[in-house]
């Protein structure tokens, strides 16, 4: 089915929870608004827990009531596992917090998708799925549009969209969202990704049935194991019907190096190294395949362009360790919408005033980015550093939570920073 336009206000490319929040609040202000979105149909993804912080972006989009009623578990803390199996005393949201927005939720990423792209269209987005975007159009260095595949067909998992002599309808807009996630259309066109060389990671992970789950407070934690040999570590988080996401993440090169097995065996192989997740999953059975992902962390050197900018997963991706992504991807798509309702209201939609936001987010995005690089620096014993300067336990926390995008956020790293390299000295592992 064709757009019922040639011509828009904005236009957003993807529908994950970036693309969504961008869209619904850019068109709840009155704009015109396109989502095209190339699957037909949600997809299983990475990305099922959040942080607490989402829920000033919920409050926005006016979701809160649906979530709290909705079919999501709630998620209360987070716990950490060192390689001796010792277990870090809890990071409790509530107590740190106790106000509602203390709490969050482990949310399945096919179900949550679709919620967050039904509400953009409950606010007036033409939604459009099975749309395979060749490219963005420019006039000059201004981007004015995107052209359409002629059939509308999806395009091949893993396929970059760009110009590819197709000939597609045009369809105009002031602003283009690139909300294409890891695929990236407009960062591969003007090679904008850096990759992180810190963080060179891969994940196996898939959905399982039956695994222990520790329950608190009415809710359940995620909790991040590492193993023995201290290679890699697990995720471990509950979903609703019983169904719990694990994944296990390590240097690509270790996971995938000759001999290495197949992403099963590995799996195995990293179970067996590991005895608090091997307990977990004592009588859980895997309810489907296993997954990968790879070499996902990375920056763009360029947020936004005359008439364009980047939002989500287009923009960057530190780790998975601490569940930031999806509290990055709707945070930097309510600012993003922010900026874009503000340069059409004002007849501005340059480079400038589209990503003015970008550079406040990216100093806040930085403390997760610290922490994740403590995680894997090989000395961070989470439960040790707490026990040491027990003042953290509040900074620490609200990193955790998401809460940081004030002044004080890296005030941590003051003691962090100098305490792991004493560790290095004295020759401590994780």
């Amino acid at each position: 089915m064709k757009p019922k336009s040639q011509e828009y206000d904005c236009i957003v490319i993807g529908g994950g929870p970036s693309g969504s929040t961008t869209a619904a609040l850019v068109a709840a202000a009155g704009f015109r608004t396109l989502l095209l979105e190339r699957d037909i149909e949600p997809r299983r993804k990475v990305g099922e827990s959040l942080m607490p912080e989402t829920y000033w972006v919920f409050e926005r989009l006016g979701v809160l009531n649906a979530l709290k009623h909705g079919p999501f578990v709630q998620k209360v803390g987070v716990q950490f596992v060192s390689s001796s199996g010792r277990e870090s005393a809890p990071f409790l949201f509530t107590q740190h917090d106790p106000r509602e927005c203390g709490r969050t939720w482990h949310v399945e990423r096919a179900k949550f998708d679709q919620f967050l792209l039904d509400n953009a269209e409950s606010k007036g987005v033409e939604v459009h799925r099975g749309a395979r975007v060749l490219e963005v159009v420019f006039e000059g260095d201004r981007a004015i549009g995107v052209r359409l595949a002629p059939d509308g067909a999806p395009a091949p998992d893993g396929e970059v969209a760009s110009a590819t002599g197709e000939r597609g309808d045009v369809i105009r807009a002031r602003v283009v969202v690139d909300a294409t996630g890891q695929t990236g259309l407009l960062g591969a066109r003007f090679k904008l990704r850096q990759p992180n060389p810190k963080f060179r990671k891969a994940a196996i992970w898939g959905h399982f049935r039956g695994s222990r789950r520790d329950v608190i407070d009415g809710g359940v934690m995620t909790v991040c194991l590492r193993t023995l040999s201290n290679r890699s570590w697990f995720w471990h988080i509950p979903l609703s019907n019983d169904v719990v996401s694990i994944g296990v993440v390590s240097d690509a090169d270790y996971f995938f190096r000759p001999g290495g097995g197949t992403p099963d065996e590995v799996f195995a192989t990293e179970v067996a190294d590991c005895p608090a997740m091997a307990q977990r999953l004592e009588g859980a059975e895997r309810i489907a395949g296993l997954d990968v992902v790879k070499e996902y962390s990375y920056a763009t050197s360029r947020s936004s362009g005359d008439g364009w900018v980047l939002v989500g997963d287009s923009w960057g991706f530190i780790d998975p360790i601490y569940s930031s992504g999806v509290w990055f991807a709707l945070k930097s798509g309510q600012l993003a919408a922010d900026a874009i309702i503000e340069g059409l209201r004002n007849g501005d939609t340059s480079g400038a005033q589209l990503g003015k936001w970008v550079a406040d987010f990216a100093r806040g995005t930085t403390w997760v980015r610290k922490l994740a690089e403590a995680w894997y620096c090989g000395q961070f014993r989470v439960g040790k550093f707490i026990r040491e300067y027990p003042q953290h336990v509040g900074p620490m926390t609200d990193i955790l939570i998401g809460r940081i995008f004030h002044p004080d956020a890296g005030r941590l790293f003051d003691d962090l920073d100098p305490w792991l390299e004493r560790m290095k000295a004295e020759g401590v592992t994780s």
